[in-house]
């Protein structure tokens, strides 16, 4: 069984995959970066949730 995620987390990633689907990859570094810029102070756990949560969303190709 895997983690359940927040809905906070989960609205924050949605939010953020609407307005900026093309800066999101397959790859998490990359979108830990993404989340960093867009993100203005988040800890260094949500931000590493939202860009797992992003990743995986962009992995699966959901529909939001």
């Amino acid at each position: 069984m895997g983690r359940i995620k927040t809905q906070l987390i989960k609205r924050s990633t949605i939010k953020l995959l609407e307005a900026k689907r093309s800066s999101f990859t397959k790859n998490f570094e990359e979108n830990k970066k993404v989340v960093q810029e867009l993100l203005t102070a988040p800890g260094k756990k949500m931000r590493n949730v939202i860009a797992g949560y992003a990743t995986r969303l962009v992995k699966n190709e959901k529909e939001l």
